[in-house]
């Protein structure tokens, strides 16, 4: 990567994330969020469609809370060292704001782990997939916090972009790039989203995805130039084809991740596994009815809830 190709898009990254268009409720939610986890809060990150779509009416919405270290943000030893071993730790919030209750999901990550899920080095595409798209930056403890999650966010645009691009034409558009990079990531994780969700993330914020493939590109590992409808790359079908096995083996080990952190989920969340049927629910339009029984039981529920909605198409 040259120096100044990477500072430009770190910069503007860093700008994104500064000034931010943010939802007074998703302000409150997070001054909360960060109040919970006291002094251990290095950076508070928000997210997601309330984002995207600056409204939280009949939304959770999506914070990462990047911590110091695990074992200063939880009085739990237990909940410490799962966080370690398959970050993020995800909780359910609530946040009482102008007489109503706003709903939060949160994700905590300590820096360093933030850092390295977002590098090429990283196999699951988990962070790469949320941080190529717009975040803000609710809160830094300083500086120095601010310029690592910049950092980390550029790396997370760029290595989304590098793991896409093989799979692209020798000539594509910045539109073909993110539609296809969004969609190998919802398959990657049993997002239970609609077909065209890629293409849709796409459109919301086309002048900013154009922008940064232009910025991006010249920094992933492949030789991408400029051509008459957009960018030329000399793919090579093996190159195509080491790209497809990455990604179908990627498949594979995120999807078993991604159901590990579910299960792990029900236990961090409080009303954890209705939570997880109405979100399910709300995104494929699979109706779901929990019972006394799964509640009470919520591990066993967990494993045969995921098979049985997997049969009837709330995963794909």
């Amino acid at each position: 990567m040259t120096s100044e190709a990477w500072n430009a898009l770190r910069e503007e990254i860093g700008g994104e994330l500064a000034h931010p268009a943010l939802l007074p409720a998703a302000q409150a939610a997070a001054e909360a969020i960060r109040a919970d986890f006291g002094n251990a809060v290095e950076a508070v990150l928000f997210y997601g469609s309330g984002l995207r779509d600056g409204d939280d009416s009949g939304k959770v919405l999506d914070f990462y809370v990047i911590v110091r270290r695990y074992r200063e943000a939880y009085p739990s030893l237990a909940k410490a060292l799962a966080n370690a071993v398959l970050p993020p730790n995800v909780f359910y919030f609530e946040t009482a704001f102008e007489g109503r209750a706003v709903r939060s999901k949160v994700a905590v990550y300590s820096m360093a782990d933030f850092a390295e899920a977002a590098s090429r080095s990283h196999f699951d595409s988990y962070v790469w997939s949320r941080f190529a798209q717009p975040s803000a930056l609710v809160y830094a403890r300083n500086d120095d916090a601010a310029l690592a999650i910049a950092e980390a966010v550029s790396h997370a645009v760029v290595t989304l972009l590098e793991k896409t691009v093989p799979l692209v034409p020798p000539a594509f558009s910045s539109d073909q790039l993110w539609t296809r990079a969004f969609t190998e990531t919802y398959s990657v994780e049993l997002r239970s989203e609609r077909p065209g969700k890629g293409a849709e993330i796409y459109a919301a914020n086309a002048a900013r995805y154009d922008r940064l493939a232009k910025s991006a590109l010249s920094l992933t590992k492949w030789n991408v130039t400029s051509g008459p409808d957009g960018f030329v790359v000399a793919n090579t079908s093996a190159r195509r084809f080491r790209a497809i096995v990455a990604w179908r083996t990627r498949r594979i080990y995120c999807s078993t991740l991604h159901v590990l952190r579910l299960i792990k989920a029900v236990f961090t969340f409080a009303g954890g596994i209705d939570y997880l049927a109405w979100k399910i629910s709300r995104h494929s339009g699979v109706a779901i009815e929990i019972t006394p029984w799964q509640r009470r039981h919520p591990l066993l529920a967990g494993l045969t809830l995921f098979w049985r909605l997997r049969r009837r198409g709330a995963f794909r």
